[in-house]
């Protein structure tokens, strides 16, 4: 059982980096992330920009949040690879050439090639490795930290 135990920290570790990084690299260009989303059709004009800073910031307080195994984070994780594997669903269905933009502007799959396949595999992926930290967490009994328990250490320690 250590080993499951490493498992369930790495995956959070590497959930959690992910959406740092992804989250991170589209607010340095939100401008050129949301030409991204403009791309697929499915958000009004006036929107764009909204969305395209508040979906990454909220990729990059969810991923800190799964990182340090902060309660609803997790949640918040699977809404949003649910929510993109919908939409790269809906773009290989309109036969979309267009970049995944999972990370941002300077995403090495918009280089090489327009991956939505790839990227809705690696989606999938992600939901296999949710779905055993949800199974972990059941099976071992494990409660994610309250934020207000974070902020009555702050005092404590403050």
């Amino acid at each position: 059982m250590p080993l499951l135990s490493w498992l369930y920290r790495f995956l959070r570790w590497f959930l959690g980096g992910i959406f740092i990084y992804s989250g991170a690299t589209k607010l340095v260009a939100p401008q050129t992330f949301a030409v991204l989303i403009e791309a697929y059709g499915i958000v009004p004009e006036g929107l764009l920009l909204p969305v395209a800073v508040m979906l990454p910031a909220l990729e990059v307080l969810a991923g800190f949040g799964l990182f340090f195994d902060i309660q609803g984070s997790l949640s918040v994780i699977t809404g949003l690879l649910l929510i993109f594997v919908a939409i790269l669903g809906y773009g290989i269905w309109m036969g979309l050439d267009v970049d995944c933009g999972c990370f941002g502007p300077e995403d090495p799959e918009a280089v090489a090639f327009h991956g939505l396949r790839s990227a809705l595999f690696r989606d999938l992926f992600m939901l296999t490795a949710v779905a055993f930290l949800y199974g972990w967490r059941r099976l071992r009994g494990l409660k994610p930290l309250k934020i207000e328990m974070l902020m009555d250490k702050q005092k404590e320690n403050g």
